[in-house]
């Protein structure tokens, strides 16, 4: 039986090879990509930037998100609650 190589030979290997380089990275590069567009457009704030009137950064949701969170826990009473969110939101 005689073997029939009427493609490439060696050529077609390195082909091959360089294609699934290729391929494997523009996937990791577009994943990588994906993502930080979609981390980006939750904090779609320049650093430094002030946040817009009216509307506390995210940094400001967090802490109050933070500070619900104790009240829910019972870490913390109303009051003290009520103190800490107005000051808060005072120094926005």
């Amino acid at each position: 039986m005689m073997w029939y190589d009427g493609g490439w030979g060696w050529g077609g290997w390195i082909v091959m090879i360089v294609f699934m380089v290729l391929f494997w990275a523009v996937l990791i590069v577009g994943l990588i990509a994906l993502v930080r567009y979609l981390a980006g457009a939750r904090h779609h704030q320049q650093p430094g930037s002030p946040p817009p009137p009216g509307e506390g950064g995210w940094q400001d949701r967090g802490a109050e998100n933070l500070l619900a969170e104790r009240f829910a826990r019972g870490e913390i009473d109303e009051d003290e609650y009520k103190r800490r969110l107005a000051v808060l939101r005072e120094h926005r």
